[in-house]
């Protein structure tokens, strides 16, 4: 497929700095706020350009826009156009950014139209509908099986002819600089005393990616596997944080509950499934074969670094793991087509979590119950601790980006502080 907006030879008149997340080839799309007032933008260098103005001054005329359409709280409503009308506005903002186009640059007040990002609030970019989150990482999973079953059991019996997952909570989903506080619950420390209520001990990341839908499905109407990419308009960097101890306790025999839904946490601009084109890659072989419903052709996976960093208070951060959107054993069109078999309607601005991503090596590893194996390998930090697991105080960052021949398309990044709990 070719899209104007991914020729790798543009260059924009707008400074883009070394290494930047948001070059011209990216344009993610995402919810600002400026003077007081929430509007769609792109990500272009350093700066959002406010698609809200590109309407108001005519210069999406062309593109049979529903009027004031960026003039939005949320993107749903942009989204809802579906993906070539997305594809559309994307090439356009490319035209009006290119070096040799004078369109914008020249005749229009730049102050007006151009912010830093520094200087504006990024606010969530969709109102979230619902909200399943997928275990679709194969070392991840296998990792949680070794610690709490054993190695010739680590993986469920259903685990590679389905795409495992569970409904989460979609109110606590919240963008990236919001801290939270830590969540309390009912733990039971070991068999022998009785269970106990109190603030989380064993507070942990989970390092995922997220993909956001547009279009809809009518109830009763399964999507296919070859057409459920035409349902994913992008993604975003998605924290999923966890509970361990909570977790452990609860999870038996329904599933995640307390332990997962109080906050889970995107980075604000939502790159587009289009900008990852050039980072598409064979995905692992499926041993056993899945069923026809899930097997596909192509290439449906996508080769995007990932790492997480903790900041403890006053300190320095520290990369505690690197990781790879490769690492998924089910990719993104799999577990759409597999959330709809069943007649599920999908709805625009729902969001799909890829679970926990971790790697084959110990560094790549995309949880703190992993890195530190339960909490006996503890990791040391630049101020002289050690973790286990988040402290409060603690802001963990994770960010992500695909690189190939020169071509860089970032996600920005998703922080979050740990508050005490309340």
């Amino acid at each position: 497929m070719e899209i104007a907006a991914n020729d790798p030879s543009l260059k924009s008149w707008v400074e883009i700095p070394v290494d930047s997340d948001f070059p011209i080839q990216n344009l993610p799309f995402g919810i600002f706020k400026e003077n007081g007032k929430k509007r769609a933008g792109v990500a272009i260098g350093d700066k959002v350009l406010d698609l809200s103005a590109l309407q108001e001054y005519g210069l999406l005329n062309d593109l049979s826009l529903p009027n004031k359409v960026f003039d939005q709280e949320v993107l749903n409503g942009f989204l809802h156009l579906g993906k070539p009308t997305g594809r559309k506005v994307r090439n356009r903002v490319s035209e009006l950014l290119q070096e040799n186009n004078d369109e914008l640059r020249s005749h229009y007040a730049l102050g007006s139209i151009l912010f830093d990002q520094s200087k504006v609030k990024m606010c969530m970019p969709v109102q979230i509908g619902d909200y399943t989150d997928f275990y679709s990482s194969e070392q991840h999973a296998f990792n949680v099986g070794c610690m709490f079953r054993d190695p010739k059991n680590a993986l469920m019996p259903n685990w590679k002819h389905i795409p495992v997952g569970y409904h989460g909570r979609a109110s606590s989903i919240i963008e990236s600089g919001i801290p939270i506080h830590r969540p309390k619950g009912q733990q039971k420390p070991n068999d022998e005393e009785p269970a106990v209520f109190g603030p989380c001990k064993l507070l942990d990341f989970e390092l995922e990616t997220a993909f956001i839908t547009c279009g809809e499905n009518g109830l009763g109407e399964a999507i296919p596997v070859e057409k459920a990419e035409d349902h994913i308009f992008g993604m975003v960097l998605f924290n999923d944080w966890s509970a361990r101890d909570i977790q452990k306790w609860e999870y038996v025999p329904l599933g995640p509950f307390l332990a997962k839904n109080f906050a889970s946490c995107i980075s604000p601009w939502i790159v587009t499934l289009d900008a990852l084109e050039p980072f598409r890659i064979e995905g692992p072989k499926q041993d056993p074969p899945v069923l026809p419903y899930l097997q596909y052709e192509g290439e449906k996976h996508f080769d995007i670094e990932l790492e997480v960093a903790i900041k403890p208070e006053g300190s320095e951060e520290k990369v505690v793991g690197h990781s790879n959107f490769k690492y998924m054993y089910w990719n993104m069109a799999q577990q759409l087509a597999h959330q709809t078999v069943n007649g599920c309607n999908i709805r625009t601005g729902d969001m799909y979590g890829s679970g926990t991503i971790s790697g084959p090596e110990s560094s790549q590893f995309g949880s703190m119950l992993e890195i530190s194996w339960k909490g006996t390998k503890p990791v040391s930090m630049p101020d002289g601790s050690e973790r286990k697991f988040i402290l409060d105080g603690d802001t963990v960052i994770m960010r992500g980006h695909a690189k190939h021949n020169g071509l860089r398309i970032g996600f920005g990044e998703v922080s979050t502080k740990i508050l005490p709990a309340k």
